[in-house]
């Protein structure tokens, strides 16, 4: 499969006569292009366009400025395509905050009429995550949380506007949304509640040793809105500093059923696999039981992106999928796992190759293929964020042994 350049007719959504799965990989950020040093975090969704009905593939990434560091001069940046991939059109801001950083990109898809809803997060350029644990960032400098939204398919963009009192508590200190995109429920009697995955870090204990920075301190809960995303509220809260789990950067997808999945990093806890996951049978609002080891998933401490595949339901076909790297050792080896089971085994994965590998997204294309935005590259993970098509009836025949 080969990879081309990510820019070409078709971008601008004046051809977009190619199928699914047609062009093969396409680099779509390119680390060093556009006055970025790096490009990280992607995300991506398909929308409607509103008039015409065509679907929209809409990508976003981190664009860090100076360096390939966390903090500094971030902002969010998106590309579209009208032809399931194959090209796409320029590279457009989403979210700038001069030098501070604006990342972690959760788009969601509302409807069929256009609409996305974007959650960021934002802090200051000099204020490192260490700092922002610790409690040495200042509070003006530290993670705050915004939401946007474009009624037009990607193209225009409101002004992000800042929600932090409604979806952090006091004495969390780390946030981060996602990272990968969120879900719109269809099922069951929340359906059309907007569900996102998201993390934070407690501080620690008055009369401890800790400083903050410690992994125990991290913890993952869910973001909700049941207005569109005009408003949200904080769903479940995974409790820090008990057990030995620390739940990190959460991936969010429903089931056929109406289960809602969420698989998440264990950052440096006892899960094996680096992996662990969680029920919820009230939209996000609660979970069925505390996350539990993601047996049959292998990953190093790294985000993984979910996908329920839909169509193919009456005769047990749509998948649940599952991308991160498979190296337990390194950042490599994109690989996509399966699920037929709603989460409780996994496949051993089809792996895209043996390259350096990081965060992804999932997308469905159309009811036979798939696509997967992912960082990748020969010496690091981090020179390319590359968009792959896949065939799902390689991904449906590759089921657990037994």
């Amino acid at each position: 499969m080969g990879t081309g350049t990510g820019t070409g007719s078709g971008a601008d959504g004046t051809d977009g006569a190619r199928a699914a799965g047609e062009c093969g990989a396409v680099d779509v950020f390119v680390s060093g292009e556009g006055g970025y040093d790096t490009f990280r975090i992607p995300a991506v969704v398909t929308v409607k366009e509103p008039g015409s009905g065509r679907d929209v593939l809409v990508a976003f990434a981190e664009g860090r400025r100076l360096s390939k560091a966390d903090h500094g001069d971030v902002d969010v940046v998106r590309r579209r395509s009208y032809d399931g991939g194959c090209t796409w059109s320029e590279a457009r801001p989403v979210a700038d905050s001069g030098q501070d950083t604006f990342g972690n990109p959760v788009p969601v898809a509302v409807g069929d009429s256009g609409r996305l809803v974007l959650l960021t997060t934002r802090n200051g350029g000099d204020a490192t995550e260490n700092a922002i644990m610790t409690g040495e960032a200042a509070p003006e400098d530290g993670r705050r949380v915004f939401v946007q939204a474009s009624t037009d398919a990607g193209v225009t963009w409101s002004a992000p506007r800042e929600i932090t009192e409604q979806v952090k508590r006091s004495d969390w200190r780390w946030y981060a949304t996602g990272p990968g995109h969120g879900v719109e429920l269809t099922a069951g009697p929340h359906a059309g509640r907007l569900v996102v995955g998201a993390n934070h870090s407690v501080a620690p204990a008055d009369g401890g040793t800790d400083t903050g920075a410690e992994p125990a301190h991290y913890a993952g809960h869910s973001l909700l809105s049941d207005d569109g995303g005009e408003t949200w509220r904080i769903g479940y809260v995974d409790p820090a500093d008990e057990g030995t789990f620390h739940v990190n950067e959460t991936a969010v997808a429903q089931l056929p059923d109406g289960t809602v999945y969420f698989n998440a990093r264990d950052q440096k806890g006892s899960a094996p696999g680096n992996r662990v996951h969680a029920w919820s049978r009230d939209g996000g609002a609660t979970l069925d039981g505390p996350f539990e080891e993601a047996t049959g998933l292998t990953a190093p401490p790294v985000q993984g992106s979910l996908l329920q595949v839909t169509g193919g339901e009456e005769d047990g076909d749509a998948p649940l999928l599952m991308a991160s790297p498979a190296d337990p050792g390194d950042r490599a080896w994109m690989t996509v796992r399966a699920s037929h089971d709603g989460g409780a085994t996994w496949s051993a994965g089809h792996r895209l190759s043996d390259a350096k590998a990081a965060y992804s997204d999932l997308v469905q294309l159309d009811d036979e293929h798939v696509g997967i935005l992912y960082e990748t590259g020969t010496a690091s993970a981090y020179e390319t964020i590359r968009f792959t098509p896949l065939p799902l009836s390689s991904l449906r025949e590759d089921r657990p042994a037994g």
